[in-house]
């Protein structure tokens, strides 16, 4: 097939577009400045966002087109321009996906959309499923259901469009693993914050088996919840992950702490929401990892 991706050369899409060229499949790599790189035997780069850009022209015959584009959301203090900055560069590349696909004579067959968790907002109590109506009120689940509603208006084109609400991700090179991990290296991890918080999580050879599985499968459409079937409060994470690495789980990271050190970004690690991927296994999809103890060990 034929598949374009939007943030093909970040965390998630790195490792997506490798696996979509080991399975046989040709990509279209969408991005600022094509300078530098050079398209290869599987691999095109195509240039958009920039006044004058006609990606659609290159692109008329995707298959499927996938949309990881936006700014990280962890690497910065959330001041106002920041913020602004992280919800701007979703909405305006999620527009620009809906202007490309709405000048194509032959759509694309899915639109798989990046989304997070954060949609449902922060509880220590409630179970999230992709039939949960409540929504949060703070920062990310707002900045994810602007994301959302944007691409909401794809279906209109008759595309089936599929939203990826990406719970915690787990890699030993990129996310937020890496930083977890830093204290236990250094003899001293400990509890975050109340370590009551849940941690929705997913290893990443999941997520890319679960996009292959959305492309694979017509019947999955809407939210779908991409976490593992078995998520954990922090103090466990941190307990599990201690013994993963032979380190000592002892100093806590006090939550008054965190607050001061990073402002608003600390709710990414002081709060947390109980998410369950009902779709993804109602539709039959099997987790290479459903037990966080095997993840880690996997990863390192």
């Amino acid at each position: 097939m034929k598949i374009a991706v939007t943030g093909g050369t970040g965390f998630v899409g790195h490792a997506l577009t490798k696996e979509l060229i080991q399975n046989g499949h040709e990509v279209f790599i969408l991005t600022r400045n094509i300078d530098g790189k050079e398209n290869k035997k599987s691999i095109t780069y195509v240039q958009w966002l920039n006044e004058g850009d006609r990606p659609w022209e290159i692109l008329e015959d995707v298959d499927v087109f996938i949309n990881l584009a936006g700014e990280s959301i962890n690497s910065g203090r959330w001041s106002v321009k920041r913020k602004k900055s992280i919800l701007e560069s979703r909405i305006s590349a999620t527009n620009e996906v809906e202007k490309i696909l709405s000048r194509l004579k032959k759509k694309p067959e899915v639109l798989i959309q990046a989304s997070a968790v954060g949609y449902y907002g922060i509880s220590d109590s409630e179970t999230f499923t992709e039939e949960s109506n409540l929504a949060g009120d703070d920062f990310l689940a707002r900045t994810v259901q602007q994301w959302e509603a944007t691409a909401w208006k794809v279906k209109d084109l008759g595309i089936r469009t599929v939203y990826c609400r990406f719970g915690i991700i787990l890699d030993n090179i990129d996310g937020a693993l890496p930083r977890i991990t830093l204290p236990y290296k250094a003899f001293a991890g400990g509890t975050v914050g109340s370590g009551h918080q849940w941690v929705s999580w997913i290893h990443l050879k999941d997520v890319i088996g679960g996009i292959l599985f959305v492309i694979a499968n017509q019947h999955v459409k809407g939210p779908v919840n991409f976490t593992a079937p078995n998520p954990v409060k922090m103090k466990e994470f941190g307990q599990t992950l201690g013994k993963v690495l032979h380190r000592p789980h002892w100093i806590p990271a006090p939550r008054i702490a965190l607050k001061i050190a990073l402002g608003e970004m600390s709710i990414l690690v002081l709060e947390g929401q109980k998410v369950l991927p009902q779709k993804l296994l109602a539709h039959g999809y099997s987790f290479l990892y459903k037990d966080l103890k095997n993840a880690l060990e996997d990863i390192y």
